[in-house]
């Protein structure tokens, strides 16, 4: 039985965004208990509405961004619509934005102008590049930002670069604007004092990079492309098998080197053999060890690889494809699905990967659609309704 409210209910949240990194961020925070307003355009919406039609006919990023959101339509650019959307901003607790660079000041929608303003507000500008520098006003899309950030150069193989398969750099700069916003409230709590959060896509992801920055500043040269396999270890790939998976493994020290020789290889003697023995010797050697392994691997099948290599205590994990995940056996035994309310009926969706035992189950509402809550919340802001007539006339709500 639950006994603890979700942490963020009493929380209001205003945001004008689009595409993945400040709807990402502020779904976190809807999951988590807080009112999220979502300010869209009239004339379509947040542009990562029409990406696809893969999630029963809506976007497949839409989908997993925007659940338990209210949408409010409004145009911005007409002072009428720009007012509402002031007045929702003044009775809100966080206000997110990640409009293009500098189209949030040019509305004064920026985070200083509104914490000068409020004090109290926590107010956060999400932009690809940062508010200063040569890159300020440079566009900033995913693949581009993977590219400056150094994500593509050490991710491949040695012939191809090539970009995560996941927005990495909207995810990241999501992550930090959610966790920017969990600090500034726990600051408030304690101060009265909201402020600015500034997130910039490059920055996220270039600490995400931390790895190979430090193995580079330091050590003289970046990591080398490598596939699945590891710069600095080995064996640590992926192996085909009998029955035409594959599968994982890793091998951390040379302790473990000498039972995967001895229990799964079938040659005890490689793990004492000076071209073996160590982890810098395999790495050295990386041919002849990646060769050992994946003749011994492709005589079993998947299932019985998976067995032994876990038998004998090494990490190791199947190649999975996206329909594998959606059907993962410790995800079910877990129950970590829901589904989640669309226009075109319930979706399928996985709770989110923070778990509070003994609170409320995180608050998994609804997907809107376009302007879906735009009376409502009008409504609710005392807006009258000859007002409301007038800016749905003037095209300016939906």
């Amino acid at each position: 039985m639950s006994t603890l409210p979700l942490p963020l209910e009493g929380v209001t949240v205003v945001a004008v965004e689009q595409a993945v990194s400040a709807p990402f961020a502020t779904r976190q925070l809807a999951d988590l208990g807080a009112r999220v307003i979502k300010i869209e355009r009239p004339d379509g919406g947040d542009f990562a509405r029409g990406y696809d039609t893969a999630a029963a006919g809506l976007a497949s990023h839409f989908v997993w961004c925007n659940r338990g959101k209210e949408s409010v339509a409004l145009d911005l650019k007409d002072p009428r619509g720009l007012e509402v959307a002031r007045r929702l901003v003044a009775g809100a607790d966080v206000f997110v934005q990640n409009l293009a660079q500098g189209a949030a000041a040019r509305l004064g929608l920026d985070a200083a102008t509104l914490c000068a303003a409020d004090p109290r507000l926590i107010a956060v500008d999400i932009s690809g590049y940062g508010a200063g520098g040569p890159y300020a006003h440079k566009r900033a899309y995913d693949m581009l930002v993977q590219c400056e950030a150094g994500l593509v150069s050490v991710t491949g193989t040695p012939e191809q670069p090539v970009k995560a398969g996941i927005p990495a750099a909207d995810i990241a700069a999501a992550m930090y604007a959610f966790s920017g916003v969990l600090a500034a409230l726990l600051r408030r709590a304690t101060t009265g004092r909201g402020g600015p959060v500034e997130i910039s896509m490059l920055e996220s992801l270039a600490e995400w990079m931390g790895h190979p920055l430090h193995h580079g500043m330091h050590g003289g040269e970046a990591p080398a492309r490598t596939g699945v396999a590891h710069a600095v270890i080995a064996p640590y790939d992926a192996y085909p098998t009998a029955d035409g998976g594959q599968v994982l493994l890793s091998v951390q020290n040379d302790r473990e080197w000498r039972r995967l020789a001895d229990l799964v290889l079938g040659r005890p003697e490689l793990g004492d053999d000076p071209a073996f023995a160590t982890n810098t010797a395999r790495v050295s050697h990386r041919e002849k060890t990646d060769a050992v392994v994946a003749e011994a691997l492709a005589r079993l099948g998947t299932a019985e690889a998976v067995e032994r290599l876990e038998s004998a205590g090494i990490a190791c994990a199947r190649l999975n494809t996206v329909a594998d995940v959606a059907a993962h056996p410790q995800l079910a035994a877990r129950d970590r699905w829901r589904e989640v309310d669309t226009a075109v009926g319930p979706l399928r969706a996985m709770l989110p990967p923070i778990t509070l035992p003994g609170g409320a189950e995180p608050r998994m509402g609804a997907v809107p659609a376009l302007g879906e809550h735009t009376e409502a919340v009008l409504d609710e802001l005392g807006v009258p309704a000859g007002l409301r007539a007038e800016l749905r006339r003037a095209g300016l709500t939906a």
